[in-house]
């Protein structure tokens, strides 16, 4: 009698960067965060998805918890069988964390529009304390998921290559100079003064 053979389980596919506490920072882990889903088969609505709340995230991280000399992490975990993506944004600002406003157009002025959108986009996010003094905020994504994704500001998307410094309010920014890049497959120019050692992760002395 015939059997069919057990399909061996896909692993989770794990990425993990540091990254400075510059809009530049931001922008590429936005980048990252598309190259990485890209090449692990990520259906294309979840990417976009992703994207958008990777970019409001990091966004959060650079503007609202920065603390000089510190940095901040982006790390993704995509489980392939259920195309379920875990996002999580760490900064060492523990003290500010994220609220999101009333759902009403006076409340909706440069700050909590970017949570708005990503309580639309994921499924769920939090946040939870990383010791000693930092904090992690969290999204959970699925492709199970139908929603329609908010048009991208193009025109702002044109001039900083960001979503989420047009959504934020830090749009207009003076131009980066020319760097070499470090990372196939992504549009810089990026300095390997954007990615940071281990030495300077968040929450350490």
């Amino acid at each position: 009698m015939n059997r069919a053979c057990p399909q061996p389980a896909q692993p989770v596919r794990t990425f993990s960067q540091l990254l400075s506490s510059t809009p530049r920072g931001a922008r590429l882990a936005r980048l990252l965060t598309v190259t990485e889903l890209q090449s692990w088969d990520v259906p294309p609505d979840l990417t976009e998805r992703a994207e958008l709340v990777v970019a409001e995230l990091a966004a959060n991280a650079v503007i609202h918890g920065r603390i000089p000399g510190r940095d901040f992490r982006l790390a993704l975990a995509y489980a392939p069988p259920a195309e379920h993506l875990r996002i999580k944004v760490t900064d060492a600002r523990g003290d500010r964390r994220p609220e999101l406003p009333p759902y009403e157009p006076a409340s909706l002025g440069d700050g909590g529009r970017g949570l708005l959108l990503v309580a639309a986009l994921a499924d769920h996010w939090d946040c939870v304390p990383y010791p000693p003094s930092g904090k992690t905020v969290r999204a959970e994504l699925s492709a199970a998921r139908s929603i329609s994704v908010p048009p991208r500001p193009m025109q702002a998307v044109q001039a900083t290559g960001c979503v989420a410094e047009h959504i934020s309010g830090t749009c207009g920014a003076p131009a980066v100079p020319p760097a070499s890049p470090v990372h196939s497959g992504i549009c810089g120019p990026f300095s390997r003064a954007d990615f940071t050692p281990a030495a300077h992760l968040v929450g350490d002395a």
